[in-house]
């Protein structure tokens, strides 16, 4: 009993020790990222090894070996953080284990078991779901004292000696490093609570920023953009928002609006780097400094490039007067925003393509993006940021897919693989808005090696999302097949809808249909100019339980 209190107590220790580091600013600020750096792992392994090193230091010494919490630093790096943080905070403990007691009876099985516990821990952390880490984290505990007291009798000399030291320690060790794993997984859990928490109120206000700068896009005069950076710093709290292009600043924002900094060349070396390397930038100074000639007031920014397809066109500026004013949140949320601009920049060259094309070539193209969807897309997301925020981010993910395809394929052949990846993201967001409503089957060869017209499968998935399943009143399915005939391929979309009747098909083919099915009838007009091909439309009244919509490209 006195040896299962003094482990208690030094478990106590172990806690209150987490919790401080739980509290660090840079710990907290690396485990805010979605992704680890170098130097990020070292910090993660020389933190969980520290409390390795501590969980001896506090032991206690059983007939020359130490009963400790060692293992529990380890183990919690290990399944919160990856294999690489678990193995090197093991390899730091275990070093520590051997080196203040050389010839220790336990101490060459028992930093071996400590590395045993970093690798299994990390391995586990891909294979683990995020709320059962916990658990998991406890029987990982367990077995890696079972591992270690199973190497003290293996390796430790005399035998006998061993035997009475894992008779005395073995229930002690167990159940506080395994309590001890689960503890310390909670309190640093709440880190990533609050990272989860950060990112749905970030995604709510990248969303209501879009929102506001939607229409200032849709009638674009000179004023478009100074308000765009105006909505921008008063959302984000900044001190100044500036939009520019390759050359010079188009428009900015300021507190109290006093400077028009319009026109004036880029002269930043920190703004050049984001145009030259497509890379993001932060600036930091305690003392201030100079941003777009505003002197010393500004102590943290963050530049983000504007891009069209893969070239750059421009930055986003948004600059604070306060350090704490550039955290993790502003830093994803900038992100976010410039290509919430550059995809809306690209959506009004699309506008200007007038100049280009007819005018029926252009409606429809611009049909393509459909309002209702685009707003039924957004109302659907925000439906889903306080409950489920990881969800949230994968739709605008999708939504983005979906947007960028759109504008920058509009014209163009395409690989097959990135039509397929824009319907998966139309179909994601789809099946958000209607849940198991809808079914999408893919069926077709992995290794496809074809170009085909951009936007030429997804009006037909989408209509029969439409017009053939959402009007029934069961569940149903679709199937995109795609076979390789001949010299060419046969594609193929499916529905278990309510149908299509001969006389709609007809009218479908000549475009007389109130533009309800504009998008089959765009399909139809594009296949007949490229490869003199019309779609094939069986349904109902071909005694097809659906509609089955078929077509050859070579």
């Amino acid at each position: 009993m006195g040896l299962l209190r003094h482990l208690i107590n030094n478990l106590g220790y172990l806690i209150v020790i987490s919790f401080l580091i739980s509290r660090l600013r840079s710990f907290k600020k690396i485990i805010g990222r979605d992704n680890f750096d170098k130097k990020d792992f070292f910090y993660l392994g020389v933190i969980f090894g520290i409390m390795g090193i501590i969980g001896t230091y506090v032991g206690i010494d059983v007939k020359g070996a130490i009963a400790n919490t060692r293992n529990i630093g380890v183990i919690v790096g290990g399944i919160l953080c990856g294999p690489i943080v678990g193995v090197l905070s093991g390899i730091i403990a275990a070093i520590h284990r051997i080196v203040i007691d050389v010839n220790g009876i336990t101490s060459l099985p028992c930093s071996i078991a400590t590395i045993l516990g970093g690798i299994l821990s990390g391995f586990m952390y891909k294979k683990v779901d995020v709320k059962n880490r916990k658990i998991y984290g406890f029987l990982i505990g367990i077995i890696v004292e079972n591992i270690s007291m199973g190497f003290i009798l293996i390796y430790s000399k005399p035998f006998m000696l061993a035997l009475e030291i894992v008779k005395t320690i073995y229930i002690p060790m167990i159940l506080v490093n395994a309590i001890g794993v689960f503890m310390v997984i909670l309190i640093i859990e709440k880190l990533f609570e609050e990272k989860e928490s950060i990112a749905g109120k970030e995604a709510k206000l990248a969303l209501e920023i879009a929102n506001k700068t939607l229409p200032l896009f849709r009638d674009f005069n000179e004023y478009s953009f100074f308000n765009v950076c105006k909505i921008i710093r008063m959302s984000v709290d900044a001190y100044l928002v500036v939009i520019t292009d390759k050359d010079k600043i188009l428009a900015s924002s300021n507190e109290g609006q006093k400077l028009n900094l319009k026109g004036n060349k880029i002269k930043s070396d920190e703004t050049k780097f984001v145009l030259k390397t497509g890379k993001q930038k932060t600036v930091i100074s305690e003392d201030g400094f100079d941003c777009d000639n505003i002197k010393g007031i500004s102590k943290s920014g963050i530049i983000v490039p504007l891009t069209d397809g893969d070239e750059i066109t421009g930055s986003l500026k948004i600059y604070f007067k306060s350090l704490d004013g550039l955290g993790y949140r502003e830093k994803y949320l900038a992100l976010g925003l410039s290509d919430l601009i550059s995809t809306q920049i690209q959506l009004l060259k699309i506008q200007n393509l007038k100049d280009l094309a007819n005018e029926a070539e252009i409606k429809a193209l611009q049909n393509q993006i459909n309002p209702h969807f685009l707003f039924n897309a957004l109302n659907t997301i925000v439906s889903f940021i306080r409950i489920k925020p990881e969800k949230a981010r994968e739709l605008i993910i999708d939504l983005s897919t979906y947007l960028r395809y759109n504008i920058e394929n509009a014209n163009n052949l395409v690989d097959i693989k990135k039509e397929l990846q824009q319907i998966r993201a139309y179909v994601n967001i789809e099946k958000a808005r209607f849940k198991d409503k809808i079914n999408v089957i893919y069926n077709y060869d992995s290794n496809l090696d074809l170009k085909i017209p951009s936007l030429i499968i997804q009006p037909l998935v989408e209509n029969s999302i439409k017009h053939g399943i959402l009007k029934s009143d069961n569940k149903g399915d679709i199937e995109i097949e795609i076979k390789k005939i001949d010299s060419g391929y046969k594609i193929t979309v499916f529905d278990n809808g309510i149908g299509i009747s001969k006389d709609r098909i007809n009218l479908i083919k000549t475009n007389k249909l109130d533009k309800k099915h504009i998008g089959l009838f765009n399909v139809s007009k594009r296949l007949k100019l490229l490869y003199d091909e019309d779609l094939s439309i069986e349904s109902v009244d071909d005694g097809i339980l659906g509609t089955k919509i078929s077509f050859y490209v070579r």
